[in-house]
């Protein structure tokens, strides 16, 4: 079977006899009721090839649909004329780089549709491209738009230059409402939604379809798709790796699984890496491993955003929509990036609680995290994880407590924001990161211990205070019990109590029995 790794055309990707999970039922249905959408989703997980397989049946390729369900669901097959443009190629780094992507798609519609108002600005002339084709061949036209908010991601942290992409963009958008009676159809994908781009703030008939129930699989791979379309793809990679089958879904599943883009939705696996992975015969964190943007993390230091709560803290729709509050909670940025997906819905309040996906996204981006909120020469040091988990390991508390403390007294450590919140979440990233080689659970401070560890011969407790003393903390570790579950275990075990000095921003005081 040839899988289609990074083929985005769908007319390429029919022809060559590619694997294709057929998705068109889903094309038609949005064809025969409606006329204008919006799709946001993560980074490749299939928003080309979907526009790409839209495109095809608006120009009326009947043949590249035999034998999928659009094939027999459409009657017509009429060609429409196509705008399609793609602005995820471009690198947007001045005002200008904007304007001459735009210019590039707009010198190739005028080519066919004619140039007479090629000197006016750029918004203009796509609205009198729009009217012309309409004009030239008799129908309506489909304007189809891939990633169109790629300049603004790439603006974020710059507010001049993301102001200076909102004005032309909110102009050249503007005429998908003002070409009303020339358009056909109109799709735009993209990752996130800026609620300030005239696209979401003045075209109120634009429907989206990223929390919507009917389309929640609309990009992605579900389990159901991934053992009719794959199974001998698995097989295959299971062999590769001397797993059985069975150990080899599950696998599949732990690590790619677990998107949902609609409380109670059926889960979708990550495209990218589940075809990377079944392809290469090769288990690997492919999507994670094409890059992540370094301003993720600077948002949530700049926000002084409490890691914990990001799995805890309850969205509206409204807020989980738009990413123009990420300069006080950048939730909606990591979920509409793809790092967290919803989990849960609370229907009382209207709000959803959001999670990591899956394996390769947790451990991924805490690792991606971890040089954010330690010394910025942690690899060069003595800091690396590999040497906290031998130490576990081995039972040594003391050796553990005193790197512990060294990596808080590095003077190239790197302090912003709140002092307190942010030794909280250094202290979060890295126990989490502990968590993916050994067990490591973390807790609140709602009566239960701060963070419990667990190996196959030791038990380490540990309570953490701030401004306070080691003592304090040892003592809440006897008053509230902590260690009576584990009384008739035979491991070992270590109670840890730590005060990090919020002046001096260093563990200053910490005491193991």
């Amino acid at each position: 079977m040839k899988y289609p790794l990074g083929i985005q055309n769908f007319q390429s990707l029919r022809e060559d006899g590619y694997c294709y999970v057929d998705k068109t039922d889903k094309i038609y249905q949005l064809a025969s009721t409606g006329r204008y959408y919006f799709l946001s989703r993560p980074r490749r997980f299939g928003k080309s090839l979907l526009l790409s397989t839209i495109r095809a049946f608006f120009e009326g390729k009947k043949e590249l649909f035999d034998g999928l369900a659009l094939g027999s669901l459409e009657k017509e097959w009429k060609a429409y004329p196509i705008l399609y443009l793609d602005l995820n190629i471009g690198k947007y780094e001045t005002p200008e780089s904007l304007d001459a992507e735009l210019n590039r798609h707009l010198e190739i519609w005028e080519q066919k549709y004619g140039d007479k108002y090629s000197q006016r600005s750029i918004a203009e002339r796509f609205w009198h491209v729009i009217r012309q084709a309409y004009e030239m061949t008799g129908r309506k036209v489909v304007i189809l738009v891939d990633e169109y908010d790629k300049p603004m991601l790439q603006a974020i942290g710059n507010e001049p230059l993301q102001a200076e992409f909102r004005s032309t963009l909110k102009s050249f958008y503007g005429n998908l409402k003002t070409c009303d009676e020339y358009i056909k159809f109109a799709f735009l994908t993209g990752v996130t939604k800026f609620g300030k781009v005239s696209v979401f703030s003045d075209l109120n008939h634009l429907t989206d379809l990223t929390l919507d129930s009917r389309y929640a699989d609309i990009c992605g791979i579900t389990e159901k798709e991934l053992r009719n379309y794959f199974s001998e793809g698995v097989k295959e990679l299971a062999e590769a790796n001397g797993m059985t089958e069975d150990e080899c879904y599950a696998r599949i599943k732990r690590d790619f699984d677990g998107y949902h883009f609609y409380p109670g939705a059926v889960g979708m696996y990550n495209p990218y890496s589940l075809l990377n992975t079944i392809g290469r015969k090769q288990f690997g964190d492919y999507w994670f491993e094409t890059g992540t943007p370094t301003f993720l993390a600077k948002q949530l230091q700049k926000t002084d955003y409490p890691l914990e709560e990001m799995t805890r803290e309850g969205l509206t729709a409204d807020t989980l929509n738009s990413i123009d509050i990420m300069d006080e909670n950048p939730l909606p940025l990591l979920f509409q990036s793809g790092y967290l997906t919803i989990k849960s819905y609370d229907v009382e309040f209207g709000e959803y609680i959001l999670g990591f996906p899956n394996r390769e996204v947790e451990e991924g981006f805490t690792k991606f995290l971890y040089p954010f909120y330690t010394p910025k020469t942690y690899e060069k040091s003595s800091f690396s994880m590999s040497q906290f988990v031998r130490e576990v390991r081995r039972g040594d508390a003391e050796g553990f407590m005193k790197r512990l403390s060294a990596m808080f007294a590095d003077g190239d450590y790197q302090v912003v924001g709140n002092q307190e919140i942010y030794f909280q979440n250094t202290l979060y990233v890295f126990f989490k990161l502990m968590g993916f080689y050994v067990n490591v659970e973390r807790h609140t401070s709602d009566g239960r211990m701060d963070v419990l560890m667990q190996t196959k011969d030791y038990i380490y407790i540990i309570e953490i205070k701030v401004d306070q003393t080691a003592e304090v903390a040892m003592r809440q570790i006897e008053e509230k019990q902590y260690a009576a579950p584990f009384a008739a275990d035979p491991r070992k075990l270590f109670k840890i109590g730590i005060n990090f000095n919020s002046q001096t921003r260093k563990i200053d005081d910490w005491k193991v029995e």
